[in-house]
């Protein structure tokens, strides 16, 4: 081959317009070498692992499943809680993030189940149903063991304010026995945390539903409430005093009025635990004192005495009737009245 010739073979590998006369066009110095330079490179650094290639699909959101090691309680999923996704891909005519699945086999109704992403999944099949049927559930899809699958998942929703501490805390308990035979030493350290900081979710978690039943959405609970609610389980005279002022105010949330707040609750089962013991007069140690009623329950607290008088914090939710409160209200004017 002439020369001439093998430049113009070289020039159409590259990839380089001639003019119709078939002359080489002025060769841009490099343009060939740079296409399969970077080519090489490419190739070498996928071969070093330095780059990793992920397998996207866009499929039927009808054809995955939630894993069931999944984090998130799919059936609280609601228009509300997925309201800001639901605009965000709306806005966008397409799901940025992939979520993340693995393959199903044996199963004809379903090819993946979903590890991360169950807000993903529900916006998908939401918007599918509302007007956009054109909308496809975009899947990264990985080969994952449970244990790998829980600590990626644990990963990608550890940071999320949306997910709650009763949902997260629920998942380490079923996942300290399922992957760890139930050392918490050994959890901690796979997924990088600390014994403490894990031991609280775990606490969390193992709270009895005898309790739960107090508190009428159980999600509004959080890590900071256990340090309050633990201790009031032992020994076993208070943990029934506990219990049993719980069914008490699960049977009042029933009726009409404002829901009670997590920390009413919890003062509330701890007025339970320790109830004071009923007196007409304070100390005079300057100490509060609580005046409960003759069913034990708090009435009102009296914060101290001197010389301008008394100082009173009626305690009406404490669980005592109006009634009860006229009556102490009255033992206490008896006591210090001049």
């Amino acid at each position: 081959m002439s020369r001439k010739n093998a430049s113009f073979a070289a020039d159409l590998a590259a990839g380089i317009n001639l003019p119709e006369d078939g002359a080489p066009a002025p060769r841009r110095p490099g343009l060939g070498s740079n296409v399969l330079t970077g080519r090489e490179n490419r190739l070498a650094e996928l071969a070093a692992g330095s780059v990793v290639s992920r397998t996207h699909e866009l499929v039927d959101p009808a054809r995955c499943r939630m894993w069931a090691g999944h984090n998130r309680e799919y059936a609280l999923l609601n228009e509300e809680r997925c309201a800001d996704l639901i605009e965000s891909i709306k806005a966008q005519g397409r799901q940025e993030m992939p979520a993340i699945v693995r393959r199903v086999r044996g199963e004809p109704d379903y090819d993946f189940e979903v590890i991360c992403g169950a807000r993903r999944h529900w916006s998908i099949s939401w918007l599918r149903s509302h007007n956009y049927p054109d909308f496809r559930f975009l899947v990264d899809i990985r080969e994952l063991s449970d244990e790998e699958a829980f600590r990626i998942a644990d990963i990608e929703n550890r940071a999320r304010e949306d997910l709650s501490d009763l949902e997260r805390a629920r998942d380490y308990l079923r996942a300290l026995d399922a992957y760890y035979e139930g050392r918490q030493k050994v959890m901690a350290e796979r997924i990088n945390v600390t014994e403490s900081w894990l031991s609280r979710y775990l606490d969390l978690a193992r709270l009895p539903v005898e309790l739960m039943v107090a508190f009428p959405n159980p999600q509004d609970l959080r890590i900071k409430h256990v340090t309050a609610i633990k201790p009031l389980l032992k020994p076993d005279d208070r943990r029934q005093r506990v219990f049993a002022e719980a069914a008490a105010l699960s049977a009042r949330s029933g009726g009409e009025g404002a829901p009670v707040a997590v920390p009413d609750i919890v003062r509330a089962l701890a007025l339970a635990a320790d109830p004071p013991k009923r007196s007409g007069s304070p100390k005079k140690s300057g100490m509060a004192q609580v005046v409960s009623s003759e069913t034990g329950k708090a009435v009102l607290r009296i914060e101290g005495t001197d010389r301008k008088g008394i100082r009173l914090t009626l305690l009406n939710r404490g669980g005592a009737s109006r009634e009860d409160a006229e009556k102490a209200i009255r033992e206490v004017l008896d006591a210090h009245w001049a």
